[in-house]
């Protein structure tokens, strides 16, 4: 067997004096001291004592497939993937590398940080990693920790299983989008044998080992023994506070006064209540009279990037870590020194990760009166495919979430977990598992990658949780107005190039159309910004820096400041200082100017035309639009009364426009524009229409398809648009007439 066959420094246990005698099998150098200390950490873990058993499965399942089940801290996301490139290895990685998915792109990040430090290789030769806009691997690579959304994409667009040898589908329980597609298609394939001698290994918390065993067939499954220490018994409050924000400072400041040992994890909705949080926090412990070096304040969530790495860092200083974060550190980014753990038990679901920009959407909270766009990255959508509408839900946490959070404080002896909750709230309100982000997020993507891989009914393929099928027909009714589908529902020549673009289709689409009207470069630099959404970091501090956010608004809408806002931060030379100065999240545009470079390169490798620069003239203006509307005729509002109620052309909601939009902030605006293209409609306490550019009615008739139109509802605005359509089919008859005899012969075509 596999684990027979290894003679790696595990199982030999050379005397680290000896290291130099011992070779590492990976890249043939000795080992480091290093190697050893962590190795003894490793042995540590709970999941150590069934190496062997999940080796022996590995190499004996008869459908090569493999469920890992184990708490969250048991070390199944670093050990697993070293085991199955060990096993790889002493196949001579025959079948191609080990690839391991993750659901967050820096777990992906920060596993491949660890794992390659553990194993004493480089990062980017032998481990790598792959998340957005950041490839870290090279031709040596035998161990790539990979984003799942992007395997998944290359999946797609090479309409195969891919050249890895063993799979890992780690954290399989957070239910992304990504993973539950992975193991349906992965399922279909396996059904029909996948070529060559491949593993998946799919790791899961044990609340959802039950529906993988029936979804996989009851594959061999390896229990993680739980580790030592003793969980601490939750403490619940009587009501839940009014402001969460301030109950969990309190208590944090109350384990700091009583100097209670160990490190303290806070779990909070919101970006936003994490770093008021991290605000407050670093203020009050300052002055607090404590034994040792001050507290470090940490955020721990996407919008912080790759900063998140300084959890990890330092642990060996003697000062406490207070870590806040949310939904992120569920399963994902275990830290061992934690033992105190406050519990919201409450998650933010709001808009799309990909639907915001920089004058975003009103975020009502609890404890805040302020109103501010989130960071990218941030953000998990809740969409109704009937009214094309995401809608932003607080909401409680699942069993399965409280029960991982409460494990973080296991410890000898135990350490402490506040719920800021009662304990029927637990009880009664909260799911036993996280809900499948399938079921809440809008279907056109997926079904445009379902297409890809030529399944022709969504519906025939395997899903964990089955989509609602309005769901899945809305997905298809809009591909089909984007031209996506042919006449056989199958996908056209047009859908398979939107596939290839890691966009929405709707902004897929609209950036082919810039290829016709001749605005590629300015559409390059929107789809850019849309994607990364540099939101504000926080509101205007001055007066100064609010006539600084001024001067980057642009006449035409959102979307034309948006690309004059990208322009400005070029011509800076991406200086971090002149974000700062503007409230600017650079980072987010740092992420922007990657993701252009990225777009123009793919548009160069399908040989799509491109076009100079001409932003701000007349002629781009009018261009601009007629490729937005190209893309955006699904999201287009009249203003019904003059007053800003905006009346959506698809449903009967009535929305306004956001606070942060360009045209609300104008000094003395005539009135609000009567007809507006947005990128994102949300469900909230004021509906609200965000990235919002007005258009011409006589675009919208002539770009969209006919079709379209005589579907919309029955609405004032539906008559006006027919009614202009035929008022335009009659000109066009007209001018189409027999000319006058004058110039008849000047208009005959040889």
């Amino acid at each position: 067997m596999a684990s027979q066959r290894l003679g790696l420094a595990e199982e030999s246990d050379p005397n680290p004096g000896e290291s130099e005698l011992a070779v590492n099998p990976f890249d043939g150098l000795p080992f480091s001291s290093r190697y050893y200390e962590l190795l003894e950490q490793r042995r540590a873990l709970p999941i150590w004592a069934a190496r062997f058993i999940f080796l022996e499965q590995l190499e004996s399942s008869p459908s090569g497939v493999v469920l890992v089940s184990g708490e969250p801290g048991s070390g199944k996301s670093t050990q697993i993937p070293q085991w199955c490139a060990e096993f790889a290895l002493a196949r001579g990685f025959q079948e191609g590398q080990v690839t391991v998915t993750q659901p967050h792109p820096l777990a992906a990040l920060s596993l491949a940080m660890r794992v390659a430090d553990e194993m004493d290789i480089t990062l980017g030769h032998e481990v790598g990693y792959s998340i957005p806009q950041e490839d870290c691997t090279g031709p040596d690579t035998l161990l790539r920790f990979c984003w799942d959304r992007l395997l998944l994409q290359e999946v797609a667009s090479t309409r195969g299983t891919g050249a890895w040898g063993v799979l890992v589908l780690d954290e399989a329980q957070e239910r992304s989008v990504a993973s539950d597609l992975l193991q349906g298609l992965l399922r279909n394939a396996r059904l029909g044998n996948l070529p060559g001698d491949s593993r998946v290994v799919v790791v899961t918390d044990p609340a959802l080992e039950p529906k993988l065993q029936a979804f996989w067939g009851h594959p061999p499954t390896v229990h993680v023994p739980r580790g030592p220490g003793v969980c601490p018994t939750p403490v619940y409050r009587d009501t839940v506070p009014t402001d969460r924000v301030e109950a969990a400072c309190q208590a944090v400041l109350e384990l700091c006064t009583k100097e209670a040992p160990g490190d303290v994890l806070v779990y909070l909705p919101s970006e936003e209540e994490i770093l008021l949080c991290c605000e407050s926090l670093s203020r009050e412990v300052e002055p607090l009279a404590l034994r040792g070096p001050p507290p470090r304040v940490l955020p721990l969530h996407p919008g912080h990037g790759p900063a998140v790495q300084a959890a990890y860092e330092d642990m060996d200083l003697g000062a406490r870590r207070i870590v806040v974060t949310h939904w992120l550190a569920d399963f994902s980014f275990s830290l061992p020194s934690i033992r105190h753990v406050i519990d919201s038990g409450l998650e933010l679901r709001s808009v799309s990760e990909r639907d915001e920009g920089m004058w975003g959407l009103k975020i009502e909270v609890a404890h805040s009166d302020l109103s501010w766009p989130w960071l990218w990255g941030a953000r998990r959508q809740v969409y109704n495919p009937q009214i094309r509408a995401e809608s932003q839900v607080l909401r409680p946490i699942s069993k399965c979430q409280a029960e991982a959070r409460r494990l973080r404080a296991r410890g000898v002896p135990p350490g402490s977990c506040l719920c800021l909750y009662p304990k029927s709230f637990l009880e009664l309100e909260a799911p036993p598992l996280p809900a499948p982000r399938i079921c809440e997020e809008n279907l056109s993507p997926l079904v445009l990658l379902l297409k890809r891989r030529q399944i022709a009914e969504p519906g025939e393929c395997h899903f964990l949780d089955r989509p609602a099928p309005e769901a899945l027909m809305q997905a298809l009714e809009d591909l089909d107005y984007l031209a996506a589908l042919d006449d056989d529902g199958n996908l056209s020549d047009l859908g398979v190039i939107l596939s290839e673009f890691p966009l929405p289709p709707e902004l897929a689409k609209a950036l082919l159309a810039s290829c016709e009207f001749d605005c590629v470069d300015e559409m390059l630099t929107l789809a850019a910004m849309l994607t990364a959404a540099p939101g504000f970091t926080h509101p205007p501090l001055s007066a100064e820096e609010s006539a600084l956010r001024r001067a980057l608004e642009h006449m035409d809408g959102d979307h034309s400041s948006l690309i004059q806002v990208y322009e400005a931060f070029i011509q800076s030379g991406a200086d971090e200082a002149w974000c700062q100065a503007r409230g600017l999240n650079w980072a987010a545009l740092c992420h922007a100017q990657k993701l252009r470079g990225e777009l123009l390169e793919l548009m160069q490798r399908i040989e799509l035309p491109l076009s100079q620069p001409a932003f701000g003239s007349e002629q781009n203006r009018r261009d601009l639009q007629k490729a937005l509307v190209s893309g955006y005729f699904l999201k287009v509002a009249r203003d019904t009364d003059g007053t800003g109620n905006y009346l959506l052309l698809t449903h009967k909601h009535v929305a306004q426009l956001s606070p942060y939009c360009c045209y609300r902030s104008r000094r003395s605006p005539a009135r609000p524009p009567p007809w507006v293209l947005y990128h994102n409609f949300s469900i909230s306490k004021d509906n609200c229409l965000s990235i919002v550019s007005e258009i011409q009615p006589q675009m919208l008739v002539e770009l969209a398809p006919p079709y379209f139109l005589s579907n919309l509802p029955p609405s004032e605005s539906r008559d006006l648009l027919n009614q202009l359509r035929e008022e335009m089919a009659d000109s066009s008859i007209e001018s189409e007439s027999p000319p006058t005899q004058e110039f008849g012969d000047a208009c005959v075509l040889q």
